[in-house]
């Protein structure tokens, strides 16, 4: 199943290059931070993110995975005791592991799949921590990329999403790099019948 109506042909007969907004290549190897929001094994989101990381590992870069779904990560509870810029008062998986990849990366990929029209809870509960950074990622001229996965078909469901997406990169200052939306997967392991897969590859190994 792909996009309804007349994002079908759009969809199939556009080549890969112009679904990526940016396709030049970095010639210097990146360190990139892969940021998955689904708490299903090897469901149709994660696959995205496999084959992302493929194509950008095979290119040089080195990618640092974070499956948020199975991490410790408490919510931001608006203390403020960050400041924006400081020390987080939780001391969990994402203070001690993702925190210091996200300040040194040069590229942060969001891959979630659609829960009830937006962003899951567990890569939604990461990205708020971003608050205690904001003052060390905010203009620091990083790329950035989406993956997502959704089991209907209609676009117009998928643009809030893409939207929050374009809104925190253009916040943050981060240069888009592209995004691979796979409408029409539900049951784990479905996306395998699609190239989405092939899609992601691409974007990853074009950097």
């Amino acid at each position: 199943m792909m996009y309804a109506g007349a994002a079908v042909g759009a969809l199939l007969t556009k080549p890969l290059h112009a679904m990526i907004n940016n396709k030049e290549r970095s010639s210097e190897k990146m360190k990139i931070v892969v940021m998955t929001g689904s708490p299903r094994n090897g469901g149709n989101s994660s696959f995205l993110a496999d084959e992302f990381i493929r194509g950008a590992q095979e290119n040089g870069h080195e990618v640092f995975r974070f499956d948020c779904a199975h991490k410790n990560i408490n919510p931001c509870r608006a203390c403020n005791r960050c400041g924006m810029n400081g020390n987080c008062i939780f001391n969990d998986d994402f203070s001690k592991e993702l925190r210091p990849k996200l300040i040194e990366a040069d590229m942060v990929v969001f891959v979630t799949p659609m829960y009830y029209f937006g962003f899951s809870a567990q890569i939604k509960r990461a990205i708020d921590r971003f608050y205690a950074i904001n003052g060390k990622i905010k203009g620091a001229a990083k790329k950035t990329a989406f993956l997502m996965t959704y089991a209907d078909t209609a676009d117009s469901e998928a643009e809030p999403m893409r939207l929050h997406y374009k809104t925190l990169a253009s916040y943050l200052g981060w240069k888009d790099m592209g995004m691979v939306i796979a409408p029409g997967v539900w049951t784990a392991g479905s996306i395998r019948n699609t190239n989405y897969g092939e899609k992601a590859y691409q974007l990853g190994k074009s950097l």
